[in-house]
């Protein structure tokens, strides 16, 4: 499956011209290692500039009363996440994008740079094909989209794990999983029919 990722990848780029490719998918999926290997391959044509950065800073979400439940929609700065798209659709200069680290569970300004001849930009997060404002401007943005879904089991599994990776309690990491993250879930599965290619189960 990876050999038809790539191909669809290169061919986004063949002649040269900006384009922006989407890989959206439920918390767990897989977004980040896909893009990561899609980047690999196409090497110096590509960047990846992931949603991820436009998490709200922790001090935020305290204050808006939304950090038990840090991940969901309204806790991103969405319109954000889009005007960079836009910016980075434009291409006629250098945008630089925010970069979220798991560790700290925050996000650093401008660390990721675009540079106007890199011709693919890669995407990737939860809600590129939400269909409520200010996302629903997402998917106008991107020249394709693929959605991951792989086997449901397997997914949360890996979420706990990364969970307790970072910090958590296997209990604790359980408990966030199905009471915060599966409801993220749920709401990235009704978007799939908008995504241009569905990847049923981890790609091979």
């Amino acid at each position: 499956m990876y050999s038809e990722l790539i191909s669809r990848a290169e061919r986004l780029v063949a002649d040269g011209q900006r384009r922006v490719l989407g890989i959206a998918g439920a918390p767990g999926a897989g977004k980040g290692t896909v893009a990561e290997r899609v980047l690999r391959e196409v090497g110096d044509s590509a960047v990846l500039v992931p949603m991820d950065g436009f998490h709200l800073a922790n001090a935020q979400l305290r204050r808006l009363g939304r950090a038990d439940r840090k991940g969901a929609p309204d806790t991103f700065d969405a319109a954000g996440y889009v005007a960079l798209l836009r910016r980075i659709r434009e291409g006629s200069e250098t945008v630089f994008a925010p970069s979220f680290h798991r560790e700290i569970e925050e996000s650093f300004a401008a660390e990721i740079a675009v540079e106007p001849d890199v011709p693919l930009v890669i995407t990737e997060g939860n809600y590129l094909l939400l269909d409520t404002p200010p996302w629903s401007a997402v998917r106008g943005l991107l020249d394709e989209c693929w959605f991951l879904a792989p086997d449901d089991e397997a997914r949360v599994q890996r979420l706990i794990d990364r969970h307790v990776r970072y910090g958590r309690t296997p209990e604790e990491a359980a408990e966030w999983v199905h009471r915060s993250d599966e409801r993220n879930a749920e709401i990235v599965a009704a978007t799939r029919a908008r995504a241009d290619l569905v990847v049923n189960g981890d790609p091979s």
